[in-house]
């Protein structure tokens, strides 16, 4: 009797152990499915594999203006809360004073662009720095989604499953870049997809194609005729907060030890 009762606790055990497991690991039961998810963002004509892409980009600093056309087409494009805090990518502008001081500005994320800069001797340079997910090969977003809502796809993506999303924010503040916020509607997670729904059909992002200056680049990691692949052979490359190991696949060229 005593070992019937033993092996009934046992079993109790054992099924408590499962369920906690179920609920305390959620992206492990979820992995498989994540491997699929890219396909329901295509259309059914659509033959995507994102086992056969790397997909990154590369920012030139000495080329980006600051006419904010690209943070315009990226809210038109994702229908971006219009406003002047919901971005999921913008243009900072950065003045360097004589003084060692650096004056960070970024007026409506630069949708509008910026204001003519006044001529001052205190001013040793300036420039502007495009910002977005850095869809980081170690993403501390998806290690802190307690449901597996924010992962990352083969082809390197970083996205958000919006059904599975609770909106607890913790992405939000994992996030090292500042490049997430919850939509005010949906009360879900959002940031930059590299515009996923645009590269499955062999398009652009928008902000890529709306570039006047062609300071973006975007294309594939792992192909050495992709544009990419040569801006990176050819220029100074760096990436933003390199001491968090987060591996970012969003470059930058001419990059000022100033930038944050």
């Amino acid at each position: 009797m005593k070992n019937i009762i033993t092996s009934k606790r046992r079993d109790v055990l054992k099924s408590m152990a499962g369920l906690a497991a179920s609920l305390l690991v959620p992206k492990v039961v979820r992995g498989e499915k994540s491997a699929a998810k890219p396909f329901d963002w295509a259309d059914d004509s659509i033959h995507y594999d994102p086992h056969d892409h790397k997909w990154g980009m590369g920012v030139d600093i000495n080329k980006c203006i600051g006419c904010g056309r690209c943070s315009n087409a990226c809210k038109i494009e994702n229908d971006v809360p219009k406003e002047p805090f919901f971005f999921r990518t913008w243009v900072e502008r950065y003045q360097v004073q004589e003084n060692g001081e650096t004056i960070i500005d970024c007026p409506n994320g630069a949708v509008d662009g910026f204001k003519k800069e006044t001529e001052s001797d205190d001013v040793l340079r300036s420039f502007f720095v495009p910002k977005l997910c850095n869809h980081c090969e170690n993403p501390p977003c998806v290690q802190v989604c307690p449901v597996g809502a924010t992962y990352q796809s083969a082809d390197g993506v970083v996205l958000v499953d919006a059904d599975y999303c609770l909106g607890c924010r913790y992405c939000i503040q994992a996030c090292p870049y500042g490049a997430r916020f919850l939509h005010p509607v949906t009360r879900t997670a959002e940031k930059c997809t590299f515009c996923y729904h645009r590269i499955v059909r062999g398009e652009e992002p928008a902000c890529v194609e709306a570039c006047p200056t062609q300071a973006r680049i975007f294309g594939e990691l792992d192909q050495k005729a992709s544009p990419l692949h040569r801006f990176k052979r050819m220029n100074r490359i760096g990436v933003l907060k390199p001491a968090l190991n987060t591996e970012p696949k969003v470059f930058y060229a001419n990059l000022d030890m100033e930038v944050k």
